[in-house]
């Protein structure tokens, strides 16, 4: 919805400050400020719920707290009914108003309440303390830095690296109190590593395939709870296509964005299902050799990421904003994390039922740092709100109910899934095997191609005062034979690719990306009609 700037403390300095919010301005369409002393807090809000109306810094009306907010929550119907009940006044039909109100009743138990994807600071005007809040999965970011007399805190990276001081995180699921003396105390609100612990095993597969509909449809539902135009990432595969087909029934002004190369199986599924379901569908069209050393840097500058293979996604992802961008289009739907909560990575069976649970849940816990960061970066980077229903909390607790011969069975990844939405999805969609979104385009490994200036690149932003750009986990893994816990100490060891495993991945990316030219000219290039891809099916 927004970025968010605090600068908390006696030495608070409006100029640096104000800096700060320049920073963040992609993320949002107005400024909106509060300065007194010792507190200068700020948002560049996207306005999507109560528009005119929900104005940061939100201040209580006893004037004792003061909010400042990033993202959504989407049962704040519900709890501002609770709360006029238990006698309090609201001013807006906003989720902003509400996240405080509740802050005010419940105190730090409020965050049990709250269903949605945010980031928020609880400012106590008399004290200076600020209590700091992120939602269980991450989705929506929250960083921290100390200088001189002052605390600074920011949701993105690049809004802090000026004060040279070293940055940190807000840890996905974790809520507590930075004190006036800098002082900053975090712990979870939500167990990641023990998320559906406890509670029975959904072995049925009837049974299952019924829950995981009903979870995720609620999940897309209240999501698509807005009267602006929504948009929906599609790959043309299972996950995406899921979000299109139920955004289309719910919530029919919806557009499906794609990207990648003309004549790839990508976007021939893509606007196959688009034409079949009637949805306007905008196809951005590259091909290698737009992928450039500007693109990559303009990737890692607004990604802020610190693993190489998340770079690569990013330098893909960021077409599909700036278009959603152009079209004026604010909310939109991914797929992402579909993969990581019902089987759509081999290793999973590789390492059969018992360690895949470790494997999944040490996954889910690394995403908001990980793919959900592309995901916000690259979305609000260019003033687009993405919302990923895979991740509600309601639906990794189930998924994470469900047996891994649920998930992967007869070769099939994400079978529990594809069952559950057999009778809506169409067969060629369905039976599509898993690919990575514009593998099969060669963007991917065009991008490969730079990959030895990443780390360079990424100092160069003053990013690495959070963490420096380290080898891909999921590579150290399978090095280790997908062992959970010699891979962990392998990363720690050799956080770094040698020079000679840059060597040897760019020959690999080089020789790729010559395949197209040698087949140029052992085979002369075919009229357009030819070299169209036919549709799948």
């Amino acid at each position: 919805m927004c970025g968010i700037a605090l600068s908390i403390g006696p030495n608070a300095d409006p100029a640096t400050f104000r800096r700060m919010l320049t920073v963040l301005a992609p993320r949002g369409e107005v400024t909106e400020t509060r300065q007194e002393n010792g507190l200068l807090a700020g948002a560049r809000r996207l306005g999507i719920v109560d528009r005119d109306r929900a104005v940061q810094p939100w201040v209580s009306p006893d004037e004792r707290h003061l909010l400042c907010f990033n993202g959504e929550v989407f049962n704040h119907h519900e709890l501002r009914a609770e709360l006029t009940r238990l006698g309090y006044d609201f001013r807006s039909v906003s989720d902003t108003e509400v996240v405080l109100t509740a802050f005010r009743h419940w105190g730090e138990e409020a965050v049990h309440r709250l269903r949605g994807e945010y980031a928020f600071v609880v400012v106590e005007q008399a004290t200076g303390r600020a209590y700091l809040a992120r939602d269980p999965l991450g989705v929506k970011p929250l960083y921290w830095a100390r200088g001189p007399g002052c605390l600074h805190l920011a949701s993105e990276v690049k809004a802090l690296v000026g004060h040279g001081a070293p940055i940190s995180e807000v840890p996905s699921g974790h809520h507590g109190w930075a004190e006036p003396d800098g002082s900053v105390r975090l712990r979870p609100h939500v167990d990641l590593l023990g998320l559906g612990a406890g509670l029975p095993v959904v072995d049925d597969p009837d049974e299952a395939a019924l829950l995981v509909r009903v979870a995720l449809t609620d999940s897309i539902r209240v999501r698509l709870n807005t009267d602006l135009t929504v948009g929906v990432v599609l790959s043309g595969g299972l996950d995406s296509s899921l979000a299109l087909l139920q955004a289309r029934q719910m919530h029919p002004d919806c557009v499906a964005v794609t990207v990648g190369v003309s004549d790839s199986p990508d976007v021939a599924y893509a606007r196959r299902l688009a034409k079949d379901l009637g949805v306007p569908h905008e196809v951005v069209e590259l091909c290698p050799r737009d992928i450039r050393l500007a693109e990559i840097r303009e990737a890692i500058r607004i990604s802020e990421l610190t693993e190489y293979g998340d770079i690569i996604n990013a330098v893909v992802s960021v077409p599909i904003f700036q278009r959603l961008r152009e079209l004026g289009i604010k909310v939109v739907l991914t797929g992402d994390g579909s993969d990581e909560l019902f089987g759509g990575y081999p290793m999973y069976q590789q390492v059969g039922p018992d360690r895949s649970r470790r494997l999944f849940l040490h996954k889910i816990r690394n995403l908001g740092r990980t793919e959900l960061q592309r995901v916000d970066r690259a979305s609000m980077g260019h003033g687009v709100e993405a919302r990923v229903p895979f991740l509600d909390l309601n639906v990794v607790e189930l998924a994470m109910r469900i047996p891994l011969d649920l998930k992967m069975r007869d070769g099939e990844d994400k079978w529990i899934l594809r069952r559950a939405f057999a009778d809506v999805l169409p067969d060629y969609v369905r039976r599509r095997p898993k690919n990575p979104m514009s593998y099969s385009s060669g963007l991917h490994e065009r991008a490969r191609l730079y990959k030895p200036f990443f780390a360079r690149l990424h100092r160069s932003f003053g990013y690495d005062l959070l963490e420096p750009v380290r080898r891909d986990f999921d590579s150290v893994l399978t090095r280790c034979g997908n062992d959970l816990d010699r891979a962990i100490a392998d990363g720690l060891a050799r956080p770094d690719y040698t020079v000679l495993e840059h060597a040897r991945d760019l020959v690999g990316a080089a020789r790729w990306n010559a395949l197209p030219m040698v087949r140029r000219l052992v085979n002369p290039r075919r009229t357009r009609g030819g070299d169209e891809a036919p549709l799948p099916g």
